[in-house]
């Protein structure tokens, strides 16, 4: 299934879910084109555009999480709310949005115009472009990990702790730059296991790095695995992560080939006797051309996506792709 065409150039989609009605779950696109025509696409699960918000200056990527707690004054407890957070790579920014638990409907929450990041940065240092958001665990709290057009060999990537507050607004800080890169093209794609702890993202034609996702880990700097090496043909580009309650599941990671892209699978859980090392599972395709990002869930969307779906960007029809999360396994002769 394909959705309706954006006008210029789709880039990374996210999964928002419904918490009554799944077959009323939403997918945000973004089309990274530069202000005045960038923008946010929001999709039911028939390719539908129901909302689109305008104006952005080159919106690369987007990541969704819900139920993010939220604070009266500091303190006192506030309810949640569930989040889109877009990077805004002209500006040097991220864009928050509240996501309406009942419609879906996107509003920019407060501060308006978003919060900088790479500050003291400049060129292609300075220019967000992926974005996954990890929240831990432990206690709750919310991390944006955000990659850029370019950076130094180490400490690619910046991690950015927000705390939502009823009346302030969103606030940030920096906790960590972190992040081995090869310098042979550039690091956009990026996918938190929040319930593991894990980071992982796409170093352009090398691999799939993987790190701790939670900067006060002790071992938070140290590099844990290298994966997706040798049979990629294309760029590595987006990640994802089919997650069941057990702590299995699926690692997918796009190889970027025009015409029709193909999605390498690992496990996502590691080996007995090392859990850092995926073992593969397959390759599936389904005539995506220069994919870029995808997205993955395994609830329950409704009868037409009873184990989940997967979503990839479509280059030049300037859309994205929907499957069956049944139809993938078919193709590659797992059993879910």
């Amino acid at each position: 299934m394909a959705t309706e065409t954006v006008p210029n150039d789709p880039d990374d989609p996210a999964i928002w879910i419904h918490p009554q009605r799944p077959e009323n779950s939403r997918i945000v696109g973004t089309d990274k084109e530069a202000a005045p025509k960038g923008g946010l696409y929001v999709f039911d699960l028939q390719g539908k555009i129901v909302q689109t918000i305008q104006h952005l200056d080159r919106p690369n990527n987007v990541d969704i999480r819900q139920g993010i707690r939220m604070a009266a004054d500091g303190t006192a407890a506030a309810g949640t709310i569930d989040i889109a957070v877009v990077t805004e790579r002209y500006r040097h920014r991220l864009r928050i949005y509240r996501i309406d638990a009942l419609t879906g409907r996107l509003s920019e929450a407060a501060p308006a115009g978003g919060i900088p990041v790479f500050l003291g940065q400049s060129g292609d240092f300075a220019e967000p472009m992926g974005i996954a958001l990890y929240r831990r665990p432990a206690d709750g709290a919310l991390f944006a990990i955000v990659g850029r057009k370019s950076g130094p060999a180490t400490a690619y990537l910046w991690q950015y702790r927000l705390d939502f507050d009823a009346s302030a607004g969103v606030k940030a800080s920096k906790v960590r730059e972190f992040g081995a890169y090869s310098g042979k093209k550039e690091i956009e794609a990026i996918a938190v296991d929040d319930e593991l702890g894990f980071v992982y993202y796409a170093d352009e034609t090398y691999g799939v790095r993987k790190y701790y996702a939670d900067p006060d880990h002790p071992e938070a700097n140290r590099e844990l695995a290298v994966l997706a090496q040798g049979r990629f043909r294309g760029d590595h580009e987006g990640i994802a992560i089919y997650k069941r309650p057990d702590g299995s599941g699926y690692l997918i990671c796009t190889d970027q080939i025009p015409g029709n892209s193909e999605y390498h699978v690992f496990k996502r859980q590691g080996a007995a006797e090392d859990p850092h090392r995926h073992e593969f599972v397959g390759v599936f395709r389904g005539g995506a051309d220069a994919t870029d990002g995808i997205d993955v869930t395994s609830q329950s969307l409704g009868r037409d996506f009873s184990q989940g779906l997967f979503v990839a960007m479509n280059s030049s029809p300037r859309n994205f792709l929907i499957y069956r999360w049944t139809d993938i396994t078919r193709g590659l002769g797992i059993k879910d």
